[in-house]
């Protein structure tokens, strides 16, 4: 296995913060990265997603309604791909459902050693609940924290019913996003034996 990238994602536009720390091998595929984010973050996947890197490199699932004309395959481009391509900052972008917009900025922060008594993709750290599926992107979300803190507002019944009391911003369950990556480190690990 080739070394170890340490990437920080994190959810842009909203408050309270919402990122996660992870390590994955530079060998995985961008539609398996796309799995791990997914995971790492607590989104369901269910809309399209892309990675961008500036403004003219698309990597995602071409879609004729959605996608840029020059979007990339993320099923023929891996992670050390996309990170040949990265300036200085050494950040690219991972958009998430298009309709909503959820960008996430996704910085390099080192490539380190494989280390054998872990496997990867694994989580490093957390901070912060992924928002509901489908509120309506950053403004979305703001609105629903608004309206689920306040018992006068309009829509405080209407979206404590639509998603469930339970929500806190502030809360994030890393044993459960371990448990979900460990799974997908060893369908990854099938996939590439077959």
């Amino acid at each position: 296995m080739t070394e170890i990238a340490r990437l920080k994602i994190e959810l842009a536009e909203i408050e309270p913060s919402v990122f996660r720390h992870i390590e994955v091998s530079q060998t995985v595929r961008l539609d398996d990265l796309h799995l791990v984010i997914q995971a790492a973050m607590g989104w369901e996947n269910d809309h399209l997603y892309e990675f961008h890197i500036g403004r003219t490199i698309i990597y995602g699932l071409p879609d004729p309604d959605w996608s840029d004309p020059n979007t990339q395959s993320a099923r023929k481009a891996t992670l050390a791909d996309l990170l040949r391509h990265l300036k200085r900052d050494k950040i690219f972008h991972y958009i998430y459902d298009l309709g909503d917009n959820w960008r996430h900025v996704v910085k390099l922060e080192a490539l380190v050693a494989v280390d054998p008594e872990h496997s990867y993709p694994r989580l490093i750290t957390a901070q912060g609940c992924c928002p509901p599926e489908d509120c309506g992107g950053p403004w979305g979300y703001g609105h629903y924290l608004e309206a689920i803190a306040d018992p006068d507002h309009d829509d405080h019944d209407s979206l404590l019913e639509w998603y469930g009391p339970e929500f806190d911003p502030n809360t994030v369950d890393e044993n459960s996003i371990r448990k979900v990556l460990a799974k997908l480190a060893k369908s990854t690990r099938k996939k590439n034996r077959k």
